[in-house]
């Protein structure tokens, strides 16, 4: 017998499962989040929290991670997720860096961003002392949430506040317009968002022809005896981030970064360093792309993502964890398909769920449902 009907059934809890049935609440629309696993393991807590809009790719992407902010403000309050850090310091070691972040700041881009020049920045900065600096691009528009935390609270105020219910430690073998055959029975619903995250295979694999995945390293420092004025980034973030590796002036930078750091740029490696609320430092990362990923980490990776840090920062603190994630890669920001009638698949395939999953998924369901939502609405 088929559990009760349902405005919308979401396979997958993660970030953009979870921002569907955000969106579909603002509707006044009864949703049903279905969840394989029994807490959230995945990429949306393996990462660091970021909710990043200065060097988003121009255009859409840069727009939904504007729209996704303004979202993670609003609830924020409600949900009792803390807002860690704001802001973002992109950190310019080299002349080159410095050209793409002064190309970027003459962009409709740069709203909530300055410059400061090397004395300016050394203050900022503090007792942060890269081993060269040319000047920081501060932005005032980025966020940062403790994902370990944030996600669980969130799933918990969308239960309680928005009538969301959850099918935990369930598994979806089948979908059908209409209905979903899981472990625990048959769901109806009007409609079906699939939001798989990196498992491309269980539902509708044909979809996925041209989408791998990602595995990145990451680690959580010691606190050191310094505060950080913002999350900060380095020059192999310029050449990563299309807001600023499209730009022209990046090209050079690239150049320059293939003769100095080639190991670094082989292991998609870039630095993000993040600060808790108990000051540990959350580092990371590396980019390595399989259709199955292996599960282990690397000790040459995390050494070329620590002699990273102390260029910039100076010497790291010690290690207390290791991990990695996965998610699902593609050129482009995400899929978005319609296998079924009333049936939507939904992944972001460019590791960014933190930072735009909140208005892809208002998108998603103001034209699934043909209305509206966000901020033009």
């Amino acid at each position: 017998m088929a559990q009760r009907a349902y405005d919308l059934a979401i396979v997958g809890g993660g970030i953009v499962g979870m921002a569907h049935a955000l969106a579909a609440s603002r509707l006044g629309l009864r949703s049903v989040i279905v969840e394989r696993d029994h807490q959230p393991v995945g990429a949306s807590i393996r990462n660091f929290g970021f909710i990043t809009v200065t060097g988003q790719a121009r255009g859409q992407v840069w727009q939904r991670a504007r729209r996704s902010r303004d979202v993670w403000l609003e609830i924020a309050k409600e949900t009792g997720i803390a807002i860690e850090t704001r802001g973002l310091g992109m950190i310019a070691r080299r002349r080159e860096a410095r050209d793409v972040l002064e190309a970027f700041l003459a962009t409709e881009m740069a709203g909530g961003c300055r410059w400061l020049d090397r004395e300016a920045a050394s203050e900022w900065l503090g007792p942060i002392r890269p081993a060269t600096l040319q000047g920081v691009l501060i932005s005032d528009m980025d966020l940062r949430v403790e994902s370990r935390v944030a996600i669980p609270l969130l799933a918990r105020w969308l239960e309680q506040r928005h009538d969301v219910a959850f099918r935990r430690a369930t598994a979806v073998h089948a979908v059908t317009p209409g209905r979903l055959f899981t472990s625990e029975g048959e769901i109806e619903a009007g409609a079906i968002i699939v939001c798989p995250g990196d498992d491309l295979v269980t539902l509708f694999p044909e979809a996925f022809a041209d989408v791998t995945r990602c595995k990145l390293q990451m680690l959580r420092l010691a606190a050191p005896v310094y505060r950080l004025p913002a999350t900060l980034m380095s020059d192999l973030s310029l050449v990563r981030y299309l807001g600023y590796a499209e730009l022209p002036e990046a090209a050079a930078l690239r150049r320059l970064l293939d003769h100095e750091q080639p190991d670094h740029l082989a292991h998609g490696i870039h630095l993000i360093v993040a600060q808790g609320a108990d000051g540990s430092l959350i580092v990371g990362d590396s980019h390595h792309y399989s259709d199955t990923p292996d599960p282990f980490t690397s000790a040459e990776v995390e050494r070329l993502i620590l002699e990273e840090f102390a260029a910039t920062l100076g010497a790291p603190p010690p290690v207390l964890e290791r991990w990695s994630g996965t998610y699902a890669s593609a050129d482009r920001h995400s899929l978005v398909a319609a296998p079924m009638e009333n049936v939507r698949l939904v992944t972001v395939t460019s590791g960014t769920g933190a930072s735009t999953a909140f208005a892809l998924a208002e998108d998603v369901i103001g034209a699934l449902f043909d209305r509206p939502l966000g901020a033009e609405a």
